[in-house]
């Protein structure tokens, strides 16, 4: 199963009952396991999670901190790039050459890599300079 394919199964699971919009998120980490994520939606809406973050949740909860490859999946006509906020959270985890493919349920793909969804990352190794 590749890492998209695991992104559209997680997908079906998403919890959007207000949007409609569901979205399913696949990391492979460093140490070549894959994890996945689902979109979760509230009635206080912006309180609900993305794909991509509870994507990040599972690889922490796994143990491992690295992030090496990203798919993401939506509905939608084109594919959807990950939120400003969740491009810092990707970007926290890997390296600015991450690879991250958006694709929507139609077929269509992009790929772009973390340094250029996100120039200019605030940087872990950095905070301590400012």
């Amino acid at each position: 199963m590749t890492l998209l394919d695991t992104a559209r199964t997680a997908r079906d699971r998403a919890y959007a009952p207000y949007s409609g919009f569901k979205v399913g998120a696949a990391i492979r980490a460093a140490s070549g396991t894959v994890y996945a994520g689902v979109n979760v939606e509230n009635a206080a809406y912006p309180e609900g999670t993305c794909a991509e973050a509870g994507a990040i949740a599972a690889m922490i909860l796994g143990g491992d901190t690295e992030i090496a490859e990203v798919a993401v999946i939506a509905d939608a006509t084109v594919p959807v790039a990950p939120c400003g906020g969740c491009r810092q959270k990707l970007a926290e985890f890997g390296t600015a050459d991450v690879r991250v493919t958006m694709a929507n349920m139609k077929g269509a793909a992009r790929v772009m890599t973390l340094a250029e969804l996100l120039p200019g990352a605030f940087q872990r190794d950095h905070m301590d300079d400012a």
